[in-house]
């Protein structure tokens, strides 16, 4: 079972903070030392394939054939950073938040409605809605039967193993990598693949802590990936658990 993690065009809302298992096509997996600047970290390549769950736009006119697959990161010190339920995320200048309003009458009624399930935990899109960067949470239950509480990703298995709880079949992969980033007393383990499919170029980072597993993901156009993944690609990895 994978995590869905939509990638559709959004329908816009302003924004209320102003700063707001088919086989793999696989293509060539790039690894680079990448510079965490406000948080120490340890990366380590992996070896072989993976993929990763996710739902696209309908309709995309882009190419899915990068010819590099990490170029670096930037320093996201100065976005504006999100904190939700147990984890914070740096978004990208001029992005807005697009998470619809909560139902807050569910559960009130004579009947005792139940409110929906929240698909994500925080969303947010670029003013034209091309570009999304979306939080999902889960329980790490749903991924992997387990007796004991999961309290690292690596509880799930190897990048390789887990791979398929994260991504789709049918993409192209360009990166995975495992890295670890000292958070407080806690070294904590971080899984980050690259891809890209349906005319889409996608980014995304997963940890685990507390039996929850969290997955940011930043999708573009693989058009718009030239000029703008630099900024996609350090917006997920911006990902912490708290």
């Amino acid at each position: 079972m994978a995590i869905p993690l939509s990638l559709s065009h959004p329908t816009k809302r302003p924004c209320p903070n102003p700063n707001p298992s088919p086989r793999l096509a696989f293509r060539k997996t790039g690894f680079h030392c990448w510079s965490l600047s406000r948080r120490a970290a340890i990366l380590e390549t992996a070896a072989g394939p993976v993929v990763l769950a996710i739902t696209l736009p309908a309709s995309s006119n882009a190419s899915s054939s990068p010819d590099v697959a990490l170029d670096g990161i930037s320093n996201t010190r100065s976005w504006f950073q999100f904190s939700g339920d147990g984890f914070s995320i740096r978004i990208p200048p001029l992005f807005e938040d697009i998470m619809e309003p909560e139902d807050l009458s569910a559960g009130q009624t004579f009947y005792g409605d139940k409110a929906k399930p929240k698909m994500f935990a925080a969303r947010f899109a670029s003013p034209d809605g091309s570009e999304v960067l979306s939080v999902v949470i889960r329980p790490s239950n749903q991924l992997k039967i387990t007796f004991l509480e999961a309290k690292d990703i690596t509880d799930l298995g190897s990048l390789k193993e887990s791979a398929k709880f994260f991504v789709p079949g049918g993409a192209n992969l360009y990166a995975a990598r495992r890295y670890k980033i000292k958070e407080e007393a806690v070294l904590r383990t971080y899984y980050f693949y690259e891809f890209g499919i349906g005319g889409q170029h996608v980014a995304l980072a997963a940890g685990l802590n507390g039996g929850k597993a969290y997955v940011a993901g930043a999708a573009a156009p693989q058009v718009k990936w030239e000029d703008d993944g630099v900024k996609l690609r350090s917006a997920a990895i911006s990902l912490a658990l708290l």
